[in-house]
C-alpha cells in the first residue's frame, strides 16, 4: 500500500433536486443512484465508491432534506442527517443562481454541529451567468465557515476533477476499504429495484412518483432458456394509480419493463427475463411494517 494513499467517507447533502445523484453518477462513471427532475427521488443513503491510484472516496448520496409529511419522509430526513455522523467530509450542495432558503438554512444549522470539514458546492453553474456566483457564495459564507466553496456542473463535469483533488487533501491517510473495481456496496437487488423505480418516475404522471415503491421479490432462478429470472412488485397507494402504471392494454407496464430491463442487463452483465406486477397498498408511506419490507426502516438508522 502506498504510504501516501488517502481514503475516507464523504456525505453529499442538500435540498431535493439540487443534483446530488447526478453528481455521484458523474464521479463513479456508472449509475449507482437514480435521477429524475422530480424532487425526492433518492430515498436511501446510496453509497458510491471512487477509486484511483491516489485515493478511495466512499460517497454517501443522501435523500434531499425537506419538511416531513409522513413516515417515509421522516425516514428520508433521518437517513440524510445520520450520514453526517460517520464521514470524514461533507459536500453541501446547492443550486447556482438560487438564494439560500429556509431549507438550506435548516441544513446549515445541522452542519454547524458537524466536526468534519464542510464544502459548499454550487451546482448547475452551466445554467447561470458566472457573475451571479460570487454574491451567492458570499451569502452562504455568512451562514457558515466552509472549508472551501467550489462551483461545478455535475451534468457537464465542470470543475468536478478539481473538487476531487480539493477533497482528497482533507481525507486521512488510509487503506482501500473496497476492491478497486467495486462502485457500490448496495446489493444488486436494491439497485435493480431502483432502476425499475427510475423508469416509472420518467414515464408516469406527476401523481405517481411519491406513491410508488418497488420490491424485488427474487432474482436467483433461471428460466428454461438459461436467462436470469428477475421478479419485482410495483406498489402504489390507489387503484387509479395502478391503472396509470399498467396503462391501456398493459402498454405502460410493458414500456417500464423494456426500459428498466436494458439498464438491469447492463448492471448485471447478462440477459434477463423481467416480470413485473402492480399491487395497491393503501397508505404504505405510513405503514412501518411495509416501510421496513421496502428497505425504509427507521430502526435501521442510528
Amino acid at each position: 500500500m502506498d504510504n501516501n494513499f488517502r481514503s475516507g467517507f464523504v456525505a453529499i447533502v442538500g435540498r431535493p433536486n439540487v443534483g446530488k445523484s447526478t453528481f455521484m453518477n458523474r464521479i463513479i462513471k456508472e449509475q449507482v443512484a437514480i435521477t429524475s427532475p422530480k424532487a425526492q427521488t433518492t430515498r436511501n443513503k446510496i453509497q458510491g465508491i471512487y477509486t484511483d491510484d491516489e485515493r478511495q472516496i466512499i460517497f454517501l448520496d443522501t435523500p434531499g432534506i425537506h419538511k416531513p409529511h409522513n413516515d417515509l419522509d421522516q425516514y428520508m430526513d433521518k437517513a440524510a442527517l445520520s450520514a453526517l455522523k460517520e464521514v470524514d467530509a461533507v459536500l453541501f450542495m446547492t443550486e447556482a443562481g438560487q438564494q439560500a432558503g429556509p431549507g438550506d438554512k435548516f441544513i446549515i444549522d445541522e452542519l454547524n454541529n458537524v466536526k468534519a470539514p464542510v464544502f459548499l458546492i454550487l451546482n448547475k453553474i452551466d445554467l447561470i451567468n458566472p457573475d451571479e456566483m460570487a454574491p451567492q457564495i458570499d451569502e452562504y459564507k455568512d451562514l457558515m465557515d466552509f472549508a472551501e466553496a467550489i462551483p461545478i456542473s455535475a451534468t457537464n463535469g465542470n470543475n468536478v476533477e478539481d473538487l476531487i483533488d480539493s477533497l482528497t487533501k482533507h481525507l486521512p491517510l488510509g487503506p482501500k476499504y473496497y476492491d478497486e473495481d467495486q462502485i457500490t456496496d448496495h446489493p444488486e437487488y436494491f439497485v435493480v429495484g431502483e432502476l425499475i423505480r427510475e423508469k416509472i418516475l420518467s414515464d408516469t404522471r406527476d401523481e405517481i412518483p411519491h406513491s410508488v415503491a418497488v420490491i424485488v421479490e427474487s432474482m436467483n432462478q433461471r428460466n428454461e432458456r438459461g436467462k436470469l429470472q428477475v421478479e419485482a412488485t410495483i406498489y402504489v397507494e390507489r387503484d387509479s394509480q395502478k391503472a396509470i402504471v399498467i396503462g391501456k392494454g398493459g402498454s405502460m407496464l410493458k414500456n417500464i419493463g423494456i426500459g428498466s430491463r436494458i439498464k438491469i442487463e447492463h448492471l448485471l452483465g447478462e440477459k434477463i427475463n423481467l416480470k413485473l406486477w402492480v399491487k395497491v397498498k393503501k397508505n404504505w408511506r405510513d405503514d412501518p411494517l411495509f416501510l421496513s419490507k421496502a428497505g425504509y426502516s427507521l430502526k435501521d438508522l442510528k
